[in-house]
């Protein structure tokens, strides 16, 4: 007979001795819907069995299993001096549903009608109290633990465990855990030690109590797993990720969506995204968690558009995105460089629940300033009302990388009128500003500034002050710098040493510079380049010739030039020879256009240009046929008079591109921005937001 015939059935609606205990706790445990409970709690009233302690525990677990926690309470409160179970059965409810503030009350209220907690009191007080989190109170109800004889009892020091990782209190996690008999510590207690270290960014030590607990022959299960394969993602070890991958297969764990999505994060973490693909593909109804982690794989791994693409599907597919998936796409249309699909991500953000969180609205800053339009990037920051620190760095970085050093500066004023402590960042954007203005007195000043605020320059800090003052001509101030510095010496700070050797043709340093480069960094083609540029500035061309045998038997090559233009919302590339373009004759016909209308203008080429660029394109056919040139040329043919030309290239700009861009802005009446490896170039009525200092 279904449950439901038996609510309408005529025995129900008797007196009859048949009604035991035992025939309505079957019945409560088979109802499938809140109404269902109400009946039977109808009849229990009329037959006088509402004040039976083992029924309204029942009714209690099954209401709260419901979500109907307010009728398991009302339930409850009419039992008078209900016992320990229905206690458990109220806290353990609201425990499961969440209401962890409630589950504490209810505990006190225990306390004060003198009803002593057993071994089932406890994991479900410790969950509310890790749930909130609540130390202090976690506190008190491990002392009573001891004080009631159950620190022996494996739940509940498990649950002790995962109280004190959710409180970031590993030392006494491990004082827990190392205090459980040998006997008793189950693959629960193992998995809880294991997955505490992970969670708090401790995975050396996850995973040399993961060895311990394989050492002892216990079997790891599917939540353990999980932890190690965290942990192995947080160290990038990709191997060791493997061969638990192929454990989880052998294990017929495959399936398991928790431990797809460790899978998928870890190989998307280590640049395995077409294996982190795959593993997605596997998942019928993808979850938010799966969608994040394939989303922020793409775009932390340089698959940019393959993360926007994700985040468009996501959306297609009705799933709501939190702030994880909009971050990790907005860094994405960073790196995309597209304005119009900055403008599309900043109009979704402001329809969504997330218009006015700060997070993210220094995230549309950044990538606006990133996509070459800082005024878009002003006015994100304008219209965000709760300025912190975060979102007032964003702006003096934005600030920073197209050179505006006295917007930057004004900024940062205005911040410390606001009363808002800068931070690292804060520092980094103002001398990235003084660097790209040549303002070497302001940019020291703020160097120097750091240490009344605490911070204590980092690698980047060091690299833009080199970079002032070198290029400014400072080169043995700038060298002092490098040898005073608290911190090693990376490549940034030597490349930055480098760089300003070229510029002014100090070879000895610059030999010395490209030492410790080849010291820290020995595969990186563009030391060897620098170099190679540096005795080509001093016209030493037999040490050219040596460096190049040296990359030669390096297996090094120089890289080609690559320069992307954003048409219509889509970025086309070119490189330097390249015929493949499905417009290529008409591009030649601007190009060549282009030059002629340079050389009418009176414009001569540098004959030393290719010196200047720090990737050396020298291989290139002519100077006319860079990259830039050529996407230049297809822009011009593919948009309307007056539209601004958003250009990309991965090297850094050459002297010839440069001055040639500045005429052709002015020829053309467009504005041009070019954004380079080093930083972004307003091209406008024949003049560079740069100041030709770059």
């Amino acid at each position: 007979m279904s449950e439901a015939s038996l609510l309408a059935s005529p025995f129900l609606h008797t007196n009859s001795g048949i009604h035991s205990d035992s025939f309505y706790a079957s019945l409560i445990d088979s109802s499938t819907h809140k109404p269902q409970l109400r009946q039977i709690h109808a009849r229990l009233l009329v037959l006088g069995l509402q004040f039976s302690g083992f029924l309204i525990t029942k009714l209690i677990h099954a209401s709260s299993s419901f979500g109907d926690i307010f009728f398991a309470r009302k339930v409850f409160d009419d039992l008078p001096r209900p016992q320990i179970f229905p206690w458990n059965a109220i806290i353990r409810g609201y425990s499961r549903n969440n209401l962890f503030q409630d589950a504490l009350l209810m505990y006190s209220k225990m306390q004060l009608a003198r009803v002593s907690p057993d071994s089932f009191t406890f994991p479900h007080l410790l969950k509310a109290c890790s749930g909130l989190p609540h130390l202090q109170m976690g506190r008190l109800v491990h002392a009573q633990v001891l004080r009631l004889g159950f620190e022996a009892d494996g739940f509940v020091q498990n649950g002790l465990i995962a109280l004190y990782a959710k409180c970031r209190r590993m030392g006494s996690a491990r004082i827990v855990f190392e205090g459980l008999p040998m006997s008793e510590r189950t693959v629960v207690s193992w998995t809880a030690i294991v997955s505490a270290y992970a969670q708090n960014g401790e995975p050396v030590e996850a995973l040399e109590i993961f060895s311990q607990m394989r050492k002892m022959d216990v079997k790891p299960d599917w939540v353990a797993l999980v932890s190690v394969l965290n942990a192995f993602t947080c160290l990038q070890d990709l191997e060791q990720g493997r061969s638990v991958h192929a454990s989880v297969v052998k294990m017929g764990l495959e399936i398991e969506p928790d431990l797809l999505i460790s899978l998928n994060t870890m190989y998307a973490k280590c640049g395995q995204v077409e294996t982190a693909r795959i593993l997605f593909g596997k998942m019928k109804s993808p979850n938010l968690i799966l969608w994040n982690a394939m989303i922020s794989g793409y775009a932390k791994n340089g698959y940019a558009k393959d993360a926007i693409d994700t985040f468009h599907e996501m959306i297609n597919k009705g799933v709501r995105p939190d702030t994880i998936s909009i971050t990790s796409a907005v860094s994405a249309c960073a790196q995309v460089g597209s304005v119009e699909q900055a403008r599309w991500m900043d109009e979704y953000v402001g329809r969504s629940d997330y218009r006015d969180d700060v997070f993210i609205s220094s995230a549309l800053i950044d990538m606006f300033s990133k996509c070459g339009n800082v005024e878009c990037a002003r006015s994100v920051f304008d219209r965000t009302f709760d300025r912190d620190v975060v979102v007032w760095s964003a702006m003096i970085v934005g600030y920073g990388l197209h050179g505006r050093a006295r917007e930057a500066i004004s900024l940062y004023r205005a911040m410390e009128r606001g009363g808002v402590q800068p931070n690292d960042v804060t520092f980094l954007g103002l001398l990235m500003a003084c660097n790209h203005s040549g303002l070497v007195r302001e940019g020291w000043w703020f160097f120097n500034r750091m240490a009344d605020h605490k911070i204590n320059p980092q690698q980047q800090h060091y690299a833009c002050v080199i970079d002032l003052l070198g290029r400014a001509g400072h080169l043995d101030q700038a060298y002092e710098v490098i040898r005073c510095m608290p911190i090693q010496p990376g490549v940034t700070v030597w490349g930055a040493l480098l760089s300003a050797c070229k510029k002014h043709r100090h070879v000895s340093l610059g030999e010395y510079a490209a030492q410790q480069l080849f010291l820290i960094d020995p595969s990186n083609t563009g030391h060897y380049v620098q170099l190679s540029n540096l005795y080509a500035a001093a016209r030493l061309w037999d040490r050219v010739a040596e460096v190049r045998v040296r990359m030669k038997e390096k297996g090094l090559s120089k890289d080609v030039g690559c320069s992307w233009v954003e048409v219509r919302g889509r970025l086309e590339a070119f490189r330097v020879g390249d015929k493949s373009h499905p417009r290529y004759e008409e591009i030649e016909r601007q190009v060549e256009w282009i030059e002629n209308k340079l050389k009418e203008s009176g414009f001569v080429a540098y004959k030393d240009a290719s010196l200047h660029d720090l990737n050396d394109e020298e291989a290139e056919e002519t100077l006319c046929s860079h990259s830039e040139r050529i996407a230049i040329a297809y822009g011009l043919i593919s948009t309307p008079q007056g539209t601004t030309l958003r250009i990309t290239k991965n090297l850094r700009a050459c002297v010839n591109c440069h001055a040639a861009t500045k005429v052709i802005s002015k020829l053309v009446g467009r504005e041009i921005v070019v954004r380079d490896t080093n930083r972004f170039h307003h091209f406008k009525d024949g003049v560079c937001s740069c100041g030709d200092y770059w």
